[in-house]
């Protein structure tokens, strides 16, 4: 049972410590504008890619028959 205890007890300092040190740095982990501006913006480039290679391919398998 004691060991149990001070599990606990170290589990508790070692998450409080984490805790404070995540207070101190608030922009720790934090997106920026630009990198969600650009992830949307290569993602819309990839979808456009997509849409145009389906495209090609049904044209082009249309053609054959």
């Amino acid at each position: 049972m004691m060991q149990l205890i001070s599990t606990l007890t170290v589990l508790g300092a070692v998450l409080r410590d984490r805790l404070r040190a995540a207070r101190d740095e608030p922009e720790r982990g934090s997106l920026s504008v630009e990198q969600v501006i650009i992830t949307v913006a290569l993602i819309g480039i990839a979808v456009a890619l997509v849409v145009v290679i389906a495209n090609a391919v049904t044209s082009r398998s249309a053609q054959i028959q």
